[in-house]
C-alpha cells in the first residue's frame, strides 16, 4: 500500500510521574485502514522536530514507498533536560542526569500506553527510540533497560563521553557511564536476541581528542560502545549498524541528513531495509 502524507498532531500529556505537562508531536500516515502493521518511533528532543525535518522526511519516504507504516512521537524536553536525560541511576560527575530514572518510568509506564489510547490504533510492529547527543544516550539507556518494550535504538552523535569522573580528577575510559552500564548489567542477547542499535557520528562532531590518537572522541566513544555490545553477544551487522558521516557536524542539519538512512534501516520496506 502506498501511504500518503503524514498527519501532524500536537498533544499535551499531563504526567503524574514527571509532575509536569509533556508536549508531544505525533506524525502518522493519514490513510491507515487500521489493519496494517503499525510501527512506533519515540524521539527525544521533540522540540527540534521541525529542525530535523521529520515531517518532510517521512513524506518523502512514503512517496517513494520506502517506509512501513510508522507513528513518530517526538517528546519535547523539559527545562531541566540535562537532569531527565542521562543514565538512570548513574548521574555524571556534576550530578546531571539525576532524574533519568523518573524519565525512564514515564516513558514505559505513562507514554507507551497513552500513545495507543490517543491514536486508537494498536502498535503491533516494531518499537524504537532515538535521540541526538544527550537525548541519544537517554534513548539508548531506556531501550537497554527495557528490552521487552523496544526492538531498536537510534543514536545520532551520542554523548557517549558522559562520565562519572572529571578529566582533572584522574578520569580513565572506565569512567564513561554508558560503557559502564553495558558492562555491569546482565542485559544481553539472551534477554532480547533481536534488539538492534544504529549509531551515527560525524567526522566533524567535535575537535576533542583525549587520548591524542588523531581520532575525535565522539568516534572513539561510539566505537567503544560497539565493542562493549559485541562482548555482550550482539553482532555486526545483524544487531549493530554504524554510520559515519564525512563532514557531519554536531547539529540538526547533519542529523536531518542522516535521518532517512536511520528510518529505512529501522522501518524500511523489505526491498530497502
Amino acid at each position: 500500500m502506498l501511504l500518503s502524507k503524514v498527519i501532524h498532531i500536537q498533544n499535551t500529556l499531563p504526567s503524574a510521574i514527571l509532575k509536569r505537562e509533556v508536549t508531544l508531536e505525533i506524525f502518522i500516515p493519514d490513510n491507515l485502514l487500521g489493519n496494517e502493521t503499525l510501527n512506533l518511533l519515540l524521539l527525544n528532543d521533540g522540540q527540534d522536530a521541525k529542525a530535523l525535518g521529520i515531517e518532510e522526511t517521512l513524506n518523502a519516504l512514503y512517496e517513494k514507498n520506502k517506509l512501513e507504516p510508522l507513528a513518530v512521537v517526538a517528546i519535547h524536553a523539559a527545562e531541566n533536560r540535562i537532569q531527565e536525560y542521562g543514565i538512570a541511576g548513574m548521574p555524571d560527575f556534576l550530578g546531571r542526569g539525576a532524574s533519568a530514572k523518573i524519565y525512564n518510568d514515564f516513558v514505559v509506564t505513562e507514554l507507551l500506553p497513552y500513545i495507543e489510547q490517543q491514536l486508537k490504533l494498536r502498535i503491533n510492529g516494531k518499537k524504537g527510540f532515538a535521540g541526538c547527543s544527550l537525548g541519544g544516550i537517554s534513548a539508548f539507556d531506556i531501550v537497554w533497560k527495557n528490552p521487552d518494550c523496544f526492538d531498536l535504538c537510534g543514536v545520532f552523535s551520542g554523548a557517549f563521553w558522559w562520565r562519572g569522573k572529571d578529566l582533572k580528577d584522574g578520569y580513565t575510559d572506565e569512567d564513561r557511564l554508558v560503557h559502564k552500564m553495558i558492562r555491569e548489567t546482565s542485559t544481553n542477547t539472551d534477554s532480547n536476541p533481536t534488539l538492534k542499535f544504529w549509531l551515527m557520528t560525524g567526522t566533524e562532531d567535535e575537535t576533542a581528542d583525549r587520548n591524542r590518537n588523531m581520532i575525535i572522541d565522539s568516534i572513539d566513544d561510539t566505537i567503544d560502545v560497539i565493542k562493549e555490545l559485541l562482548k555482550k553477544g550482539y553482532q555486526r551487522p545483524e544487531h549493530i549498524s554504524y554510520y559515519e558521516m564525512v563532514g557531519g557536524k554536531h547539529d540538526a542539519l547533519t542529523w536531518s541528513k542522516a535521518l532517512p538512512a536511520f528510518l529505512c534501516w529501522g522501518f524500511g520496506r523489505k526491498s530497502y531495509s
